[in-house]
């Protein structure tokens, strides 16, 4: 959570940034609030970045950070500190078992694709959101 933050909070902000100040002036004409306005203004603005945050979010969640796991990584944690990425590691390159790391990474693949596909296709129908 806390690795993609900043990328997350630049997006986010780029995105507050988009939506017009008018608006805003506007419904504090008419008499809206703090939270009227953010229901009403702020998170419609902002419905296609959280919806693309979250496909992207869903594809990545396979990934838990091979470089820093591995650079603490030894034998004494073996059984509680594999991941598929340091398990793949070590079985194709230090077992020599290049056939099974080839299939166990493909698997993974796969399983990212799956996720962003149904997210995607989740966002399409719920929330009218198309990338192309």
């Amino acid at each position: 959570v806390w690795k993609e933050f900043g990328f997350n909070a630049v997006v986010y902000l780029a995105a507050l940034t988009g939506i017009s100040p008018s608006l805003y002036e506007a419904a504090a004409i008419d008499g809206a609030g703090r939270w009227k306005r953010m229901l009403h203004i702020t998170l419609p603005g902002l419905k296609t970045v959280i919806v693309l945050m979250t496909i992207l979010a869903l594809g990545n969640i396979l990934n838990a950070g091979f470089d820093q796991i591995y650079n603490l990584y030894n034998q004494a944690v073996y059984s509680t500190g594999d991941i598929i990425d340091t398990w793949v590691y070590r079985v194709g390159l230090n077992d020599m078992q290049f056939s099974l790391a080839t299939a166990v990474g493909l698997l993974k693949s796969v399983a990212g694709f799956l996720l962003i596909s149904s997210s995607y296709y989740i966002a399409n129908k719920k929330a009218n959101y198309t990338i192309f």
